[in-house]
């Protein structure tokens, strides 16, 4: 695509941002600052929707975006302006040292309110760690495992196993566990089992992967959403133009496993992160976009959080307020409050 070409599609998208209406070529011709004719710039329009970075509704002669073209917007013309004095102000007040659960809750409404979109927090998954495991036989294929958390929480979980075990095989891995892996994670322990399960006698090292399975699937069960301001989509006539629309928006809310899935994957990232509906399958409309942005606790990523709003957004406003809110929480979990 020659410069003239993205001009064009730049004044395009962003003209189409500001008034949700179709763009036609009398309009470009205004806005561009390009001494160009109405037919030449028909000419490249006509060949940008060949491209597949603009498409034209049937009830208009104009143009609007796709999500190609605002991909392309976004990746490569987009000018992120500085967050306002005022609304950085705003956030930093919401978001102070306070229990988890709040600070998480306030991240997500400061979100919504800066955006005017809805605001989506993960909230931070605790790395498990066990001081002591030990493995009881419940009846053949059925173990009790018994944890002990440093602080002296118990908890138990059961494992259904492939073959039964008997006592002195369970004893001798809760040894092993222990010996070896006392005050570690689950995450750290399963990385090490990663390189030395091959070593180990194959009945115990099926019965440690799993533990670590039921650990792990425990640690998933207890990560959550925080959602704030989900209603304010109602106001945009995108997402909520006809009845089917509605239904998927508030069923996607509702079932939450693919913003929870959009998020992890956000958090294997590093930094700001455009997902665009109809290019992405973790985005279930394509009127809609999500901003994603990881934040962390001491350096460690601990969860991810977000704005959920349309394709038609102002791209270049909403970065910095998912960027300065994550910068805030990732304060705020790691002056202490995390660990208490």
């Amino acid at each position: 695509m020659d410069e003239r070409s993205k001009s064009l599609l730049k004044t395009l998208i962003e003209h189409y941002i500001a008034d949700g209406q179709p763009v036609g070529s009398r309009a470009l011709s205004r806005f561009s600052g390009l001494d160009l004719s109405a037919a030449t710039i028909r000419n490249v329009m006509a060949d940008l929707e060949e491209m597949g970075f603009v498409a034209s509704p049937h009830t208009s002669s104009g143009r609007v975006p796709t999500p190609k073209g605002y991909r392309l917007f976004v990746d490569t013309m987009l000018t992120v302006r500085p967050i306002e004095e005022i609304m950085a102000n705003e956030a930093q007040d919401a978001i102070q040292a306070d229990a988890p659960q709040r600070v998480v809750a306030a991240a997500a409404q400061v979100l919504s309110n800066l955006s005017n979109f809805a605001g989506v927090v993960l909230t931070p998954r605790r790395s498990e760690l066990f001081k002591q495991i030990e493995f009881l036989r419940l009846s053949e294929k059925r173990i009790l495992l018994i944890l002990v958390t440093p602080d002296g929480d118990v908890q138990n979980r059961i494992i259904l196993t492939d073959r039964d075990y008997s006592s002195s095989e369970l004893i001798e891995a809760s040894n092993y566990l222990n010996s070896q892996f006392a005050g570690l994670s689950f995450f750290e322990v399963k990385e090490r089992l990663r390189h030395e399960l091959e070593g180990l006698r194959a009945g115990i090292a099926s019965l440690m992967e799993a533990a670590l399975k039921a650990s792990a699937e425990h640690t998933d069960a207890d990560s959550g959403m925080v959602i704030s301001g989900e209603r304010r989509l109602l106001n945009v006539g995108d997402l909520s133009s006809d009845m089917v629309k509605l239904k998927q928006l508030f069923g996607m809310f509702e079932e939450k496993t693919g913003l929870l899935q959009l998020l992890d994957v956000s958090s294997r990232a590093e930094g700001i992160q455009v997902f665009i509906g109809g290019e992405s399958a973790l985005v279930p409309m394509e009127d809609m976009a999500v901003i994603t942005a990881p934040y962390s606790v001491d350096g460690r990523i601990v969860g991810t959080l977000g704005v959920i709003g349309p394709t038609r957004m102002a791209y270049e406003r909403v970065i910095p307020i998912v960027e300065i809110t994550a910068k805030l929480l990732s304060g705020a979990l790691s002056s202490g409050i995390y660990n208490k």
